[in-house]
């Protein structure tokens, strides 16, 4: 691992998160907050933390998803961890972040899927409010919402059309609010079944023009942040500062934002250069 400047200069790094899973970054800290608020459910620590150095199978991770599920029914606690994680990765000197989740109904709390969604929103509004470093000046667009509607998590290997997989509901916020969202497609990845295009409800997505990304990784998950995997990234190909610096800028090309937004990201990176390098 390096040394103390090394990590300074990879956590004073601006960075790009381009697709962070809600859940899935949930921290030890707020996993804490949320056992404390429910402690009938006999939850321990070690059921949803994973320390840093250890290893987590598949079959794990997906356990630890299970009980995030039980701790996270009411809309309150999606908005603890929505402000949580987005606090998380302004700390981490996220300058632009990409958030993703499962929208998810709750019975026994009168949770929707809309509400959720709703909820979401509601908790970056509110951390755009208390003025966190992870947006631009006058943009409305700094913080995202990508909405994964997975149509066979329902069922092992069960594949879903748009109606069934509850994707229909969703269309009028998804087109209609003021803060972008978009679709992010998963599959089911204990099966090899590969869905056609008519079964996945992708095809729909597809046809009015949405756009989609792919999954990737979770801070929580595996204990770990954005600093720390740039960190990695360059000792593991012996990359230069230069060289990382040039990785975190370009990553700005890919975000889910128009010309304008991207333009106003390159010059805070310019800005913010002179502090690194200086």
């Amino acid at each position: 691992m390096a040394a103390e400047p090394e990590r300074r200069f990879y956590r004073e790094l601006p960075k790009v998160e381009l697709h962070a899973h809600l859940n899935g970054c949930i921290s030890s800290s707020t996993m804490k907050k949320l056992m404390a608020q429910k402690p009938y459910l006999q939850i321990q620590n070690g059921m949803t933390v994973i320390d840093k150095g250890k290893k987590r199978t598949l079959d794990e991770c997906f356990q630890m998803f299970q009980i995030i599920y039980q701790i996270t029914t009411r809309t309150e606690d999606i908005l603890l961890i929505t402000k949580d994680v987005i606090k998380e990765f302004a700390d981490d000197g996220v300058k632009y972040l990409e958030l993703r989740s499962t929208p998810r109904e709750e019975k026994s709390t009168g949770m929707t899927k809309r509400m959720y969604v709703e909820t979401v929103l509601e908790g970056i509004k509110q951390c755009k409010e208390e003025g966190l470093d992870i947006d631009i000046p006058n943009q409305e667009e700094e913080t995202k919402v990508l909405l994964g509607l997975p149509p066979d998590r329902i069922g092992h290997g069960t594949f879903l059309n748009s109606a069934t997989a509850g994707s229909e509901e969703l269309v009028p916020l998804v087109r209609q609010n003021h803060i972008p969202i978009e679709l992010c497609m998963t599959s089911n990845i204990k099966t090899q079944t590969v869905p056609s295009c008519d079964k996945h409800h992708f095809g729909y997505w597809y046809s009015i023009g949405h756009p989609a990304v792919l999954c990737t990784d979770d801070k929580g998950v595996f204990a770990t942040d954005l600093s720390q995997e740039y960190e990695l990234v360059a000792e593991t190909f012996n990359l230069t500062r230069s060289q990382m610096w040039d990785l975190s800028y370009e990553s700005i090309n890919y975000i889910f934002a128009p010309n304008v937004v991207k333009s106003k990201l390159r010059e805070q990176w310019c800005k913010l250069k002179p502090t690194l390098f200086g």
